[in-house]
């Protein structure tokens, strides 16, 4: 099926921003119109715009130093807009709804890596990602309770840790990629740059111009209850990272770990259920996206 309006919410959002270059024809909708924590909120919406699907993006989502210090506000906050789109999706009769988990919602540990979408409810997630992590889950129980008792073709996917242009620089609660980004841009040559950690943790970053490419296929064509796992084969240690990172710029500084919230140490999954959808898609390499990424800060700070 072809969806002719396709509503999208967190449009303002790091993923929900670039989306629409790559899908200016969808209604992008944000915070700033509407707050999905309410659900008559929620229903204004869809009844204003009478989509025929809806993407949904929005969420209170952080860092790792963000996550563990606002848990109660990232459970409450995502659970109630998760909550209510689906609900409202459901009221007003919009049978196809695509959200966005995270592979934070994945135990903090299991027994075989990668891990697939079948290890979702395995365990507790990592401490570092408690509240956002279990919230993400109840999204997917939600999407398979509404699958199995009102017949309506709502699923899930779970992208890796996503990072690129339009990401948010700067700030306090920013992803490790774009917190580098900015660590790199303001470092003199031979400086030492101070990262959270130590440097040991694995993680698969998903450059965010791959996903908004794979986002309208799987909106078409995936249509189980299967939460489809979103991520490339390349898995690096943030050390790894932070070395790629520098080199691809050509920046000679020096990294300190301050062994401070190093989070969860691996969470690699399997995109081998995505490539049943989508075919064997060519990931952005780590070097080749940061290096984009970088430029799209360095111009925007010009």
């Amino acid at each position: 099926m072809n969806y002719k309006k396709v509503l999208v919410t967190g449009g303002s959002g790091f993923l929900g921003r670039r989306l629409q270059k790559f899908r200016p024809d969808w209604i992008y909708v944000s915070s700033r119109q509407y707050d999905l924590t309410s659900l008559a909120q929620a229903e204004l919406m869809l009844l204003e715009y009478s989509p025929d699907a809806v993407i949904h993006l929005a969420a209170r989502v952080g860092g790792v130093k963000d996550n563990v210090e606002n848990q109660g506000e990232f459970l409450y906050k995502n659970v109630y807009m998760n909550t209510n789109v689906l609900e409202a999706c459901r009221r007003v009769g919009i049978k196809r709804v695509l959200s966005s988990l995270s592979t934070c919602a994945f135990p903090d540990v299991v027994e075989k890596y990668p891990f697939t979408e079948k290890n979702l409810f395995d365990g507790k997630p990592a401490e570092s990602n408690f509240s956002y992590g279990y919230s993400k889950r109840l999204l997917q129980v939600q999407s398979l309770s509404y699958r199995n008792q009102y017949n309506l073709n709502y699923s899930t996917f779970c992208p890796s840790n996503l990072y690129g242009p339009e990401d948010h620089f700067g700030k306090e609660s920013s992803h490790f990629v774009a917190a580098l980004v900015t660590k790199l841009f303001n470092a003199q040559e031979q400086q030492s740059i101070e990262m959270w950690g130590t440097g040991l943790p694995l993680r698969q970053q998903l450059f965010v111009d791959d996903l908004c490419e794979i986002i309208p296929i799987l909106l078409e064509k995936h249509n189980t209850d299967i939460p489809i796992i979103v991520a490339p084969d390349e898995n690096l240690s943030i050390k790894k990272m932070c070395l790629t990172a520098s080199k691809s710029i050509n920046k000679n500084v020096n990294f300190i770990f301050n062994n401070k919230m190093d989070g969860q140490f691996r969470k690699d999954g399997s995109n081998e259920e995505l490539k049943k959808i989508i075919g064997n898609y060519n990931f952005t390499k780590f070097d080749e996206g940061f290096k984009k990424t970088f430029y799209f800060y360095e111009n925007i700070k010009e």
